[in-house]
């Protein structure tokens, strides 16, 4: 019998390797993006930068959808562009930025390979008005009700059967997601929902009375009505993020799970992360 000789494992060929990596860019680079843009100064600055360079697909044929502006106008793409089913990426061309990425004009390959998902499902309205006039809409941070004239609204709060209210007066109440509860919610001291949390913050806005009533956590699986008890006298407006209607007479409001929104973030600018630290300030 022969002595048995050893194989040892080929090493990688670096040509071989190249080609991967030449073909994985390659891939990425198949990559269709619809983009669309503020009309501020510096969207379109990163407008005119980016269609230079990439071609910009019609929101059906793109896979990412690209939006360069502020929180209301992603607020504002979010709802035009839903029914694609596509990814949002935005990028920050306004102050805050809740919703969206740090600015930047450079790889946007690189940018998306790199993000992590966020899934949210938003409000779903139902108002009919004085008239019995009926209008659907979606809100992705909150929903809330105003007094349209110097007399106080004068409210009526149920979830499902149950009264919460019977007579809050005052100049309002709104209803937020967590991805909201960190925009108008917490600046009239409502609660600050983890994302993840499956609730929903009911908050009022000035209570006359009840003076001390500081508003409600509830389950998203719940149904929300609001009635106003004076239409003609203390006429209220609803506004789903920033579409207003007038003259309200019921508001039926509850989370539309069968509609999903997802959000592309940066690793280290996760919405779930920057809710968390919102928290921790308010609690410091």
């Amino acid at each position: 019998m022969g002595v048995p000789v050893r194989v040892w494992p080929r090493a990688p060929n670096i040509l071989v390797i190249k080609k991967l990596k030449k073909n994985l860019k390659l891939s990425n680079n198949l990559k269709k993006f619809h983009f669309t843009f503020d009309k501020t100064k510096k969207s379109q600055i990163l407008k005119k930068k980016f269609l230079k360079k990439y071609k910009n697909y019609s929101a059906k044929k793109s896979d990412y959808i690209i939006v360069g502006g502020g929180d209301g106008f992603m607020l504002n793409s979010l709802k035009q562009y839903y029914n694609f089913n596509k990814p949002f990426y935005g990028i920050n061309c306004g102050s805050f930025g809740f919703l969206m990425n740090k600015y930047f004009t450079k790889d946007i390959y690189k940018k998306i390979m790199n993000t992590k998902k966020i899934s949210i499902n938003p409000l779903e309205l139902i108002a009919v008005n004085k008239k019995n006039i009926i209008k659907k809409l979606i809100a992705i941070n909150e929903v809330s009700i105003f007094r349209q004239s110097r007399q106080t609204a004068s409210l009526k709060v149920n979830i499902g059967k149950n009264i919460i209210i019977k007579k809050l007066i005052g100049d309002g109440i709104l209803v937020s997601t967590p991805a909201g509860s960190t925009a108008y919610n917490m600046s009239v001291n409502g609660p600050i929902l983890s994302l993840n949390s499956g609730k929903l913050a009911i908050t009022p806005i000035s209570p006359f009375r009840p003076r001390r009533w500081a508003g409600k956590v509830i389950s998203n699986k719940l149904k929300i009505n609001i009635k106003n008890l004076d239409i003609f006298k203390r006429p209220v407006a609803a506004v789903a993020d920033n579409i207003e209607i007038r003259d309200i007479k019921l508001l039926k409001i509850k989370i539309n799970k069968k509609i999903k929104l997802n959000l592309l973030y940066d690793k280290n600018r996760s919405l779930i992360k920057k809710i968390r630290n919102e928290q921790l300030k308010k609690t410091n």
